[in-house]
């Protein structure tokens, strides 16, 4: 009989400043409700908390989608949902791809069979409404239009409105990836037409990973209600989901209770911020962060007028080691920031300002130990340039 190989410890970790592309930190709040007793699936208080959840989610997706809920599954869970849920073999499908994420949209959307026509943007840029005016003038039949909003690999932030309104005067939907921006980045599904979209907990919601907020309008019901096929995956199939979540109540699958309990929690502490305060903190502390890092000698990637005020990217100065560098802020600060993905591996550090994390202590220490670790790499920075930056933009 096999045994144990060691003898096993209690959990003990170090405490770590969480300032990458995700996930990111965790309110103390979410972390008490997780540890709150078990009801069952089916509990009528349960059901409760999941008719609240869905009412905040509205609140911060800015909707009053009815099929607005959260799948069991990281933001990649809702990515294939969505996608999976709305293309049959043979629809055609236009993604625009200018980072990581919107590469792997147009992985999902092959893997569904669809032919996909891939605007190719710039990595760093956002792609412009006459990019995707050219593509639906080629493809007259697209069903839909796949954007990232915060694209993660590059932080930038992409427009949608004006995108959304294209992709309905040639009859076809707007589908976007909102996971880094729920909750820290202006969206509003309603106001601008966005069909259908999903996020994730573990980004601006300060939740642990492991749900996928998603939202899908009339119009993206009505193309999921008349589908030819079955949805190919059975997990994720919203036609029987969205009975467990709605007034049904039909058993699917047994919901990640404490998960449930930690996305209330944390999308109550998004409204009793208010979802516009909640907005101009990031923004805020995204600026004093990127005029600090000016103040360092850095640069950032993103377009300058479209920024990610979640996520910010940041060109690694040459002769200065990308791992060497991270693995100093590990070391000496307990901080994590992220590596580049893609074609600028190795060149940009991606450092969250994410939900709970976002503020001014977060950004003065991120900018003392990015200094400290640049010196011990032979790159002058200036700590003190780069605090009186930041401090400039607090008191305006």
């Amino acid at each position: 009989m096999l045994q144990p190989k060691r003898e096993y410890t209690d959990l003990m970790h170090s405490e770590r400043v969480l300032l990458g592309p995700g996930p990111s930190g965790v309110d103390p709040r979410v972390l008490r409700v997780m540890a709150a007793p078990l009801l069952g699936h089916l509990d009528p208080e349960f059901l409760r908390l999941m008719d609240e959840t869905g009412e905040l989610l509205r609140y911060v997706f800015q909707t009053e989608n009815d099929l607005t809920l959260p799948m069991s599954g990281t933001g990649s869970a809702g990515m294939d949902t969505v996608l999976s849920n709305l293309l049959e073999p043979g629809d055609q499908v236009i993604v625009g791809v200018c980072g990581y994420f919107g590469q792997r949209m147009v992985d999902i959307a092959r893997r569904c069979g669809a032919e996909v026509a891939v605007i190719e943007g710039e990595w760093g840029r956002i792609i412009e409404p006459e990019q995707v005016e050219d593509a639906l003038e080629a493809m007259p039949h697209a069903k839909l239009v796949g954007l990232v909003h915060a694209e993660t690999s590059t932080g930038v932030l992409q427009p949608l409105k004006e995108i959304a309104a294209l992709a309905h005067s040639h009859d076809a939907l707007l589908v976007a990836d909102c996971v880094t921006s729920l909750g820290g980045a202006p969206l509003k599904l309603d106001e601008w037409g966005v069909d259908a979209a999903y996020s994730g907990t573990q980004k601006c919601l300060s939740c642990p990973p492991g749900l996928s907020p998603i939202s899908f309008n009339e119009r993206a019901r009505a193309v999921l209600n008349s589908r030819k096929t079955k949805v190919p995956s059975w997990y994720l199939d919203l036609t029987m989901i969205e009975r467990y979540w709605g007034k049904e109540r039909f058993y699917h699958h047994t919901a990640p209770i404490s998960m449930v309990y930690a996305l209330r929690e944390a999308l109550r502490i998004v409204a009793e911020e208010g979802l516009e305060a909640r907005w101009e903190r990031h923004d805020l502390n995204a600026r004093a962060f990127c005029a600090g890092l000016e103040g360092l000698g850095l640069k950032t990637m993103a377009q300058p007028q479209h920024l990610l005020p979640s996520l910010i990217t940041v060109w690694i100065p040459s002769g200065v080691e990308d791992g060497a560098v991270r693995q100093f802020l590990l070391q000496e600060y307990d901080i994590e920031i992220g590596g580049g993905l893609g074609p600028v591996k190795g060149q940009i550090w991606r450092v969250g300002l994410m939900g709970t994390n976002s503020n001014r202590k977060n950004v003065t220490l991120a900018l003392v130990a990015l200094s400290s670790a640049l010196r011990e790499q032979g790159f002058q920075a200036s700590v003190a340039e780069g605090l009186a930056a930041a401090d400039a933009v607090y008191a305006s």
